[in-house]
């Protein structure tokens, strides 16, 4: 028979056993727990979403570029792992691969707003960013100062962004001010409309305007409209916070602060080689320093077949015929070839100027050969300079664009006029390689034509030839360039038999 004492003796027992087998399963859970960080490391992998945009990552001569990518690169060599990255084309996208935690964090510009702070964890603030007033300078109108300045004019701002909404705040007491928000229109079309004169000002973000200056000569900033916004990554809110602690240290370390100081100077401030075109200095560097290169040149146009004048003036146009520039983006030597395009042609030293030029002749020649042969010349050459410059596959979006408007791909002019719109998110979100500063193979193809005529001209001076269809060899003939002469037989003799 059981006793009353003997079952409160089965019942604390068993007690007992339950608790000690809870305190196992706690202790077993507590041995097996790997925190955030530590799975990342042990999978070796930082998953990053990010957007396909001049603020955060896009393609550059076919290589990923951009101050969000740059940043997020730099945290994962920092943890030790590989960057894996998930480019989303909108925000909802964005957000949608971190709420179902396929990514550890979103890196794209993004503000961190009261809404997002409510729902999401915030990394430390990197940068601040405002609402900037632009004008186009010009000679006797003075630089507004304030907002009340502005008065009596058009002022273009994107419909439904923040920046109309603080332009909105601050503008209700300004006589005559009319706002501008068109829903279809881009930041990059309101700053087009005013460079154009058909707006007075526009508003828009301050740092995507400094991707975008050097593109638009005459836009300046005039000051900044509402209170800074700060900028920082997102990530998932869990109670883990060791991804958030190695954040915190990653940011607060010096050599982080120096990096995105750099970063920001190379992608919001830095102007673009491209503006330049100075006939003056072109004749000093043809003395100083095209001469030293000309037999590189010389051997590349006999192993291509393009003339001497036009890779003369891609050398030129691309590093000012300097064998140790290095661009803010990493392209490097006389023809700036990248790493991958530097692979492809066999060049092992980018700086050597033998390498670089040999190097991208063929690399134009390869460009040259994808570009469809029912294209005449020379629209045939200038897309090839374009795909030189943008890559082929930006190129190819903006000749299916083209087409898509109704005008032709086949011709170079149709093109030219629609590679402007691989910069404008509209239309950059429906190609298959985003977004490309589709102004820079506009202007990069138009300054190499002029610079051939520059570099044919000057040529005919300096040897007395009597027309531009001289060859090299007469070129290397002419009594006013004997050093030339010297150099280039040296370079033939010894140098080509090893190519």
């Amino acid at each position: 028979m059981i006793t009353t004492q003997k079952v409160n003796f089965l019942r604390e027992l068993l007690l007992s056993v339950l608790f000690l087998g809870l305190i196992f399963v706690l202790v077993m859970i507590s041995l097996s727990y790997n925190s955030q960080l530590s799975l990342i490391e042990r999978q070796g992998k930082l998953r990053v979403a990010t957007l396909n945009n001049p603020m955060s990552w896009y393609l550059l001569r076919g290589e990923p570029a951009g101050f969000e990518y740059e940043l997020a690169q730099a945290f994962a060599d920092y943890l030790g792992v590989e960057l894996d990255l998930t480019v989303s084309q909108d925000h909802q996208s964005l957000f949608k691969s971190l709420n179902n935690r396929s990514v550890h964090l979103a890196a794209a510009n993004l503000l961190a707003t009261d809404e997002r702070q409510d729902n999401f964890y915030t990394g430390p603030i990197y940068r601040k960013t405002s609402s900037a007033l632009i004008y186009r300078q010009r000679q006797g109108r003075r630089a507004p100062k304030s907002i009340k300045n502005i008065a009596n004019s058009k002022v273009g701002v994107v419909q439904g962004s923040s920046h109309q909404e603080t332009l909105l705040k601050l503008s209700q007491d300004i006589n005559g001010l009319e706002i501008v928000a068109d829903e279809n229109r881009d930041p990059i079309d309101i700053l087009r409309a005013v460079h154009e004169g058909e707006l007075d000002y526009a508003v828009v973000d301050k740092f995507f305007f400094g991707t975008q200056r050097t593109f638009f000569p005459g836009l300046r900033f005039a000051f900044e409209l509402g209170e800074p916004v700060p900028v920082s990554w997102i990530l998932y809110p869990q109670r883990d916070n060791s991804l958030t602690q190695a954040l915190n240290a990653f940011f607060t370390d010096p050599s982080t602060q120096v990096f995105i100081a750099d970063l920001e100077e190379r992608y919001f401030t830095q102007e673009n080689p491209l503006n330049y075109f100075d006939t003056v200095s072109f004749r000093s560097h043809l003395n100083d320093r095209f001469m030293s290169l000309a037999p590189y040149f010389v051997l590349a146009s006999e192993n291509t077949g393009f003339e001497l004048s036009l890779l003369a003036a891609v050398g030129y146009q691309e590093s000012h015929w300097d064998p140790k520039a290095v661009s803010p983006t990493g392209v490097r030597g006389v023809m700036m070839l990248t790493n991958a395009a530097a692979s492809e042609v066999g060049v092992e030293d980018r700086t050597d100027a033998a390498q670089s030029i040999l190097g991208g002749a063929q690399y134009l020649l390869n460009m040259k050969q994808r570009i469809p042969d029912r294209i005449p010349e020379p629209d045939h050459t200038w897309f090839a300079l374009a795909a030189y410059n943008v890559g082929l596959g930006h190129l190819e979006d903006a000749r299916r664009l083209t087409q898509q408007l109704g005008g032709n791909p086949d011709r170079w002019a149709d093109v030219r006029s629609h590679l402007p719109k691989l910069a404008q998110e509209r239309y950059y979100t429906q190609l298959r390689h985003g977004y490309a500063r589709g102004h820079e193979p506009v202007r990069y193809v138009d300054n190499i034509r002029r610079y051939i005529d520059v570099f044919e001209w000057e040529l005919q001076l300096l040897g007395g030839l009597s027309s531009e269809e001289e060859n090299a060899e007469q070129i290397l003939q002419a009594e006013s360039a004997e050093a030339f002469r010297d150099i280039s037989e040296k370079v033939l003799r010894n140098f080509a038999p090893s190519l």
